[in-house]
C-alpha cells in the first residue's frame, strides 16, 4: 500500500462521512485560484452534534479535543467532496481557525483545537502542517462545543 492520505486515514480507522450540506445561506467550500476554503465544521457524528455546550463548564478538554478531531474530519470530507475525491490534490493545510464554545474563565482553546491539529499533522504529514488560530466563543451554532473551518492551498 502507498502512503497517501486515504492510506493513513484506513490506518487509523477513520471512515469520512459524506460532507455535510450547509445549515444556512453559504457555500460548504469555495475554490479560488489555487485556494480551497471550507466553511466552518462542526463535531458531527452519524448526522448529530457528538460534543455540545461550554468547554470549562459541560465539556473537559478531552471532550473538547475530540469535537475537534470530529470537525477536522468533516473538512476532510468536505475537502475529499470538493476536490471530487481525490485527497491527494492536496499541497498544504494553510490554516486552521478554531473557535471553542467556552466559559469566560476558559483560557485552553489551544489544547482543544490540538485535536485538529494534530490529527491533521498524522493524516497529511509535512502538507499538513498550517497556521491556526484558537479562539473562545460565548456559544456556537446548534450547541456546538467547536467549530473550525480551514484553507487549504491545492494542486
Amino acid at each position: 500500500m502507498t502512503d497517501t492520505i486515504e492510506s493513513r486515514l484506513a490506518a487509523s480507522n477513520i471512515v469520512l462521512p459524506e460532507a455535510a450540506a450547509p445549515a444556512a445561506n453559504y457555500l460548504p467550500y469555495v475554490i479560488t485560484g489555487n485556494l480551497l476554503f471550507i466553511s466552518g465544521q462542526l463535531p458531527m457524528e452519524n448526522g448529530a452534534i457528538a460534543v455540545k455546550g461550554l468547554l470549562g463548564r459541560d465539556v473537559d478538554v478531552a471532550a473538547g479535543q475530540r469535537a475537534a478531531e470530529l470537525c477536522a474530519i468533516n473538512i476532510l470530507a468536505q475537502t475529499k467532496a470538493a476536490l471530487g475525491g481525490d485527497l491527494e490534490r492536496i499541497v498544504r493545510l494553510v490554516k486552521l481557525s478554531g473557535y471553542v464554545a467556552s466559559e469566560p474563565n476558559f483560557t485552553d482553546q489551544h489544547l482543544v483545537i490540538n485535536g485538529a491539529s494534530n490529527l491533521i499533522a498524522n493524516l497529511l504529514g509535512e502538507r499538513g502542517k498550517h497556521a491556526r488560530a484558537a479562539v473562545g466563543m460565548a456559544c456556537l451554532p446548534l450547541n456546538a462545543a467547536v467549530e473550525i473551518d480551514a484553507v487549504i492551498e491545492i494542486g
